[in-house]
């Protein structure tokens, strides 16, 4: 299954559709109207009413914000959308979410199931891009990053962290994080995430 950040799968059916349903959903079980969650992500309230109809597709970084702001990983929140879990999560099973303005394409392999912690999630980032979350969904969130092909540099902790194909990093999140591809070839990477 395949999510791209343009242009959008606005069927209500459709992955996109159920995406800004939940998206909805999430705000008013909390009781916030779009101006409070505006307040909590600093992404406009237009631009939150848009993704929330499934006008516009969310970039990783709205799609990270709105993700903190709920307490949840992006894999949970793609998961919740998701029509059943099994445990054997075939290729052509999983979903591929990409974000062309970023240039980040981001495939849950094994995605959150009810009662089990960890994830992993495949990431592919162009030559020379640039993602940076203001925090994590999760505080005190494990990953382990594996740099499969190419090279990754990470800012986790303040700390930059320059990966090559075979290195890994494992920290727990707590803060700002940044990823960025110098290139010249895109950079396929691992993330095992193991939740608090």
């Amino acid at each position: 299954m395949r999510i791209d950040s343009a242009p959008p799968n606005r069927g209500a059916d459709g992955l996109e559709g159920r995406l800004a349903a939940r998206l909805a959903e999430l705000r008013t079980d909390r009781g916030w109207s779009l101006e409070e969650l505006a307040r909590h992500t600093d992404i406009s309230r237009s631009t939150l009413s848009r993704l929330e109809r499934a006008e516009i597709s969310p970039t990783a970084t709205l799609l990270g914000s709105l993700c903190a702001a709920y307490g949840r990983t992006m894999s949970q929140l793609l998961a919740e959308v998701e029509s059943d879990s099994p445990q054997v999560v075939r290729a052509a099973q999983q979903t591929v979410w990409q974000d062309r303005q970023s240039g980040f394409t981001r495939r849950s392999v094994s995605p959150p199931l009810p009662g089990l912690r960890g994830e992993v999630v495949e990431g592919l980032l162009k030559p020379g891009a640039d993602i940076s979350y203001d925090e994590p969904p999760v505080p005190g969130v494990e990953q382990h990053i594996w740099v499969l092909d190419g090279a990754l540099d990470i800012t986790a902790a303040g700390a930059v962290h320059a990966l090559r194909a075979g290195d890994c990093l494992r920290f727990r999140l707590w803060g700002h994080s940044r990823f960025h591809n110098p290139g010249p070839v895109s950079v396929r990477y691992a993330v095992l995430v193991v939740l608090p």
